[in-house]
């Protein structure tokens, strides 16, 4: 297994265990997969699940606690709706990061 396999299969468990109802930035679930300060290629490894993917990706969300995706796109509205469906309350537009970050 090469590096960048490694690395996607650390983010890919990191990812599997984020617990329903929780959140995390990019950048924590960087850190989480032993990879701090890989916030983007987190983004990368996101953006490029296989089709049907059963990870948790929509509780992945950016610093500010905004939802990353084009508002005006599907996938936006698809990972705001499995966030509401879990109990995750966005407010103006944000989720409170310390709020519904797992303990």
């Amino acid at each position: 297994m090469n590096i960048a396999e490694k690395n996607r299969a650390a983010i890919y468990l990191a990812l599997a265990a984020i617990p329903l109802g929780a959140v995390l930035s990019y950048g924590q679930l960087a850190t989480r997969a032993g990879l701090p300060g890989a916030a983007r290629l987190v983004g990368n490894v996101l953006r490029n699940l296989p089709e049907g993917t059963q990870l948790p990706w929509h509780r992945v969300i950016n610093a500010q606690g905004k939802i990353s995706l084009p508002e005006n796109s599907s996938s936006f509205a698809e990972q705001q709706k499995r966030l509401l469906a879990e109990g995750v309350a966005i407010k103006n537009g944000k989720i409170d990061l310390t709020r519904f970050s797992p303990n």
